[in-house]
Formats: structure tokens, sequence, C-alpha cells
């Protein structure tokens, strides 16, 4: 999956990514979902200093970590499923499947902060 991910992320063929944390009975705790802006036209080359990258990494992950103040309580097992909102003439695999979006019932949703580099900007929503 990850490969995958990787490859459709560098061509700028992946408008979404989305985390669903869900309990055993199959409802959905949490939905972390990134939407992804690429630019196609630049090169990954030039994409911004591995330090100004970094940087922007480690906020996003400060403020995830920050939200475990409003989330409520993970149940003690959990699965989670990753959906992958891919271009229309993406070549999906054949043991990937087709799923529902997966939302949370009477959910509020909270937008996080913003990242970016010259060639993707990734906004966040829990």
């Amino acid at each position: 999956v990850l490969q995958q991910l990787s490859e459709w992320l560098m061509k700028g063929m992946v408008q979404k990514l989305v985390l669903v944390i869900s309990g055993d009975d199959g409802e959905v705790a949490e939905r972390w979902q990134f939407d992804i802006d690429a630019d196609t036209t630049a090169s990954g080359q030039g994409a911004g200093s591995d330090e100004t990258t970094q940087r922007g990494i480690q906020a996003i992950v400060k403020q995830v970590t920050a939200t475990q103040t409003f989330l409520p309580l993970l149940p003690d097992s959990c699965t989670f499923d990753l959906l992958v909102y891919a271009n229309s003439d993406a070549d999906v695999p054949m043991s990937w499947e087709l799923t529902d979006p997966k939302l949370v019932v009477n959910a509020t949703n909270v937008k996080l902060r913003s990242f970016s580099t010259r060639v993707h900007k990734v906004d966040t929503t829990v």
C-alpha cells in the first residue's frame, strides 16, 4: 500500500488520504483526512530545504499530539483503514477494494494547520 501511495504522490495522483480508526463493532471512532494539493508542474527539486520541511512536519506532529485533549478515548481494541482518493485514471491494484467514506456519526470537524512544500500542500481535518 505504501509503495503504491508513494508512487501516486510523486505523480500528483492523490487528492485525499484518510486514516479511519474503528472499534471492534465497526463504529468509526476517528477520521483523519489529509487533503493533498499537488503542483504537477513543479519538480521535486527545490521543494524546500530539508530543515524547513522537518520544522513543518514537527509542527504538524505537535498539533496532532495536542488533539488528545478534545478527542474521545479510543476503544481498547481498534482497527484502522487507509482510504486513498486517487485520480480516476490511476491503476488501482486488484487487491484493493472500494469502500464507503467511513464517516464519524455526529462528528465535529477540527481543521489543523496546513503544511506546504513547493510541490505539495496538505490540509488536515480530524
